[in-house]
């Protein structure tokens, strides 16, 4: 009997039911529960405040009575609260460590811009799937960068939100990468700059910084003096596409690559090329969906956002060893960091 029948004779003995069918079906509503919390700042409000009963949560967020109850204890069965014998309401140990606004670990960011934006657009993936077609602001006739980049509160909320996307995958990163053969990183389209951060952070020897648009300047210098790594971080201000690409004896695209079509994909990954020294690294990370397509569900659902979002798409390894052999790179590797995240390296 070959795997494939076992698994079905094995799976013919099981009852089949539609529980996974509606979990999955009504999977928004737990999502929307969650970033509602995070947009009332519940978690911060426990973090500073304490375990809280029940009317005097409700008041603290000024939430009607009505549904409060049904509320709270809905996050503690998505265990995203807890609950004492006493009925006060107090943050689980991830929740209170990554969803507070007050602390460094804050990753909330993320949610709050999946809160504010994507999660209306993607109440019309049917039309995106259908035609083809972006359903962010790129459909009303605003492109996404540069109506994010125009507005100061929304940049500052999207940096905010790519460092909660990227710290830990900074961190993994810092460790996994031969570091002691460099002496330099640059992190082109940087945000608040979390991952040279988190880098120079694990590596005193390293030194470089971030290259993004204008705008960024004042988001990455802040975030870089709250890590004191002023003196050996700094800002470069430019537009990847118009612009060299500075040089370093490692570069890092970070959720970058899947913003773009194929043709500028290929063409960030030439100028990186170009910037690095002969022996140099680039590190392209993301999502990156595993080879057979089969795995990784958070990656090709990020691909479908980029759908939504624009022109671009997630890809596999194999693929982006693919278009660095062509743009040049004499050898690349693929290895996982954290989560569904992991790294291409290409070496010059």
């Amino acid at each position: 009997m070959t795997n494939a029948e076992t698994a079905t004779a094995a799976e013919q003995t099981e009852p089949v039911t539609p529980d996974s069918i509606m979990q999955l079906g009504t999977a928004f509503w737990g999502s929307k529960t969650l970033l509602s919390a995070v947009e009332l700042r519940l978690f911060g409000v426990l973090s500073e405040a304490g375990p809280l009963g029940l009317q005097e949560l409700r008041e603290r967020l000024g939430l009607h009575p009505r549904s409060a109850k049904d509320f709270f204890d809905a996050l503690v069965a998505l265990r995203m609260l807890d609950r004492d014998d006493s009925g006060r309401y107090f943050n689980t140990a991830e929740t209170d460590l990554f969803l507070d606004p007050q602390k460094a670990s804050y990753m909330g960011g993320i949610l709050e811009m999946c809160n504010a934006r994507l999660y209306g657009f993607w109440g019309s993936l049917t039309e995106a799937l259908r035609t083809g077609e972006p359903q962010s602001e790129v459909k009303t006739g605003s492109g996404f960068f540069e109506t994010l980049y125009a507005d100061p509160e929304k940049l500052a909320q999207f940096a905010g939100a790519m460092s909660g996307l990227s710290t830990a995958t900074g961190q993994a990163i810092a460790a996994k990468f031969p570091w002691r053969n460099y002496g330099s990183v640059i992190d082109i389209g940087c945000a608040e700059g979390a991952v040279p951060v988190a880098i120079a952070t694990a590596h005193e020897h390293l030194t470089g910084g971030g290259f993004d648009l204008p705008p960024i300047e004042p988001i990455f210098n802040a975030y870089v003096a709250r890590s004191d790594l002023a003196d050996r971080l700094r800002f470069t201000a430019g537009n990847f596409f118009a612009d060299p690409l500075p040089s370093a004896d490692v570069l890092i695209m970070g959720h970058i690559l899947h913003d773009w079509d194929l043709d500028k994909k290929l063409m960030l990954l030439d100028k990186a090329y170009t910037a690095l020294p002969k022996g140099g690294a680039l590190i392209v990370y993301e999502a990156i969906i595993d080879d057979n397509r089969r795995e990784n569900a958070f990656g090709l659902l990020m691909s479908l956002n980029m759908l939504i979002e624009d022109r671009g798409f997630d890809y596999t390894g194999a693929d982006c060893r693919g278009w660095m052999a062509d743009t040049g790179f004499s050898e690349s590797y693929v290895e996982h960091l954290v989560g569904p995240d992991s790294m291409v390296v290409g070496i010059k």
